[in-house]
């Protein structure tokens, strides 16, 4: 993974839920293994063994990490999932906007809910 996915990941895995820490354990194994589409900054994972597994009820991070612009308006948001409730399997950036985005925004320009 690089920097930003990293420091996305690592800030809405902040968050307190069952799980959490498990998932944040399993951020330097993770490696990317292929992007959504041509361009994207949606990606699939797969994290090396040895694996903290967690114990989600679902596949999704049950986190909202809104992505806002430079002007606080809303323009997207942020989900993490996991393969069968245990360890890391995507991030994808799902925006609102007419254009798709670049690159994953600042984790300042993400708000956590």
């Amino acid at each position: 993974m690089n920097a930003a996915e990293k420091a996305v990941l690592k800030h809405i895995l902040t968050s307190n839920f069952v799980g959490a820490s498990e998932l944040r354990s399993q951020i330097d194994q993770a490696e990317v293994i292929a992007t959504w589409t041509p361009r994207s900054v949606s990606i699939d994972l797969r994290v090396r063994e040895p694996v903290r597994r967690a114990s989600l009820v679902s596949n999704l991070v049950p986190v909202d990490a809104q992505v806002l612009d430079e002007c606080g308006e809303y323009v997207g948001e942020l989900l993490v999932w996991v393969e069968d409730g245990a360890a890391l399997a995507g991030l994808e950036y799902a925006w609102v906007t007419d254009e798709m985005p670049t690159s994953l925004p600042p984790v300042e320009r993400i708000r956590l809910t």
